[in-house]
């Protein structure tokens, strides 16, 4: 697999596409639903090499790390996050907007809830390398099924530096296949900004697809175990998966959801149902203030 570069100025799409300049503030972080309910992530903080290979009826998914950078976790993801984030509040404004964006590394990591130490500026990066360095293939959105379709999730992306080395700020390019989910006003869903916080790998990946199924059904939904492992493409077994499971049920970690855990006909289920929404915080949100984390 040919290795990508990180270079904008002589990638081919550039002189195609209008530059995007991220908007500044505090704003609301709005998810794929595609990258919540398939297993395109790696869940693990340590470096994946093997591939996610993942069929489920007529949907599959193909994803392949290189060996210098290892696959896009879930944490890397928070970037595309707030891509889409920066993309839904300018359409909802009526600007323009581009796969072609432009922000600081400052405003990135403080909008995914991160340090912004020179430690952390080099972890974006490195980040970011993942994430184009990853190459995905899936069905899709694909209106023939058979048709392969393969991208990674960032096309390209360049850091401009000042006289000193110090980092101005980054462009990237997102795929197609990504930006038009985006602009599609019904595969977007807004998150729970304490997703952020969420430190575990199966952790954040259940947030994700409880977030995109039981929405804020009063009834919630539910999934068999076995087929949570299996959605979730994780390298662990089954037992492990479960033990995790059983972990994050106890600590009722994931926001605006309670879980449960039954066994039926012999087979371990999770249920998960939206929690009332904190009335103190409903009020912080509406006077455009960031609700205190009680954790």
């Amino acid at each position: 697999m040919p290795q990508p570069s990180n270079h904008l100025d002589t990638g081919p799409e550039r002189p195609q596409l209008e530059l995007f300049r991220s908007i500044p503030g505090d704003l609301a972080p709005r998810d794929a639903q595609d990258l919540m309910a398939w297993p395109f992530f790696s869940l693990a903080k340590t470096k994946r090499l093997q591939p996610i290979d993942f069929r489920m009826g007529d949907t599959w998914i193909k994803v392949e790390a290189t060996p210098e950078h290892g696959m896009a976790s879930i944490w890397d993801a928070d970037i595309l996050i707030w891509a889409a984030s920066q993309i839904v509040e300018a359409r909802d404004a009526g600007r323009p907007t581009s796969r072609l964006m432009a922000t600081t590394p400052h405003e990135v990591l403080t909008f995914i809830g991160r340090g912004t130490s020179a430690r952390d500026y080099d972890r974006l990066k490195a980040a970011l390398d993942r994430l184009q360095s990853t190459t995905i293939a899936t069905s899709i959105r694909q209106p023939h099924q058979r048709r392969r379709h393969r991208f990674s999730w960032i096309n390209e992306w360049k850091e401009r530096l000042d006289g000193n080395g110090r980092p101005l700020g980054v462009e990237l390019i997102i795929p197609d296949w990504f930006y038009a989910g985006v602009v599609d006003q019904a595969l977007v869903l807004t998150i729970d900004r304490a997703y952020f916080g969420l430190t575990g790998g199966i952790e954040r990946w259940l947030y994700r697809i409880v977030r995109k199924h039981g929405g804020r059904q009063r009834g919630g939904w539910s999934f068999d175990v076995p087929h949570l492992h299996l959605k979730s493409g994780a390298l662990s077994p089954l037992k492990r998966f479960a033990f995790e499971l059983r972990d994050i049920v106890q600590r009722q970690s994931l926001p605006g959801y309670r879980l449960t855990l039954e066994t039926m006909f012999g087979r371990e289920r999770l249920i998960f149902t939206p929690t009332p929404p904190d009335l103190f915080d409903v009020a912080m949100r509406r006077a455009g203030l960031r609700p205190v984390d009680k954790r």
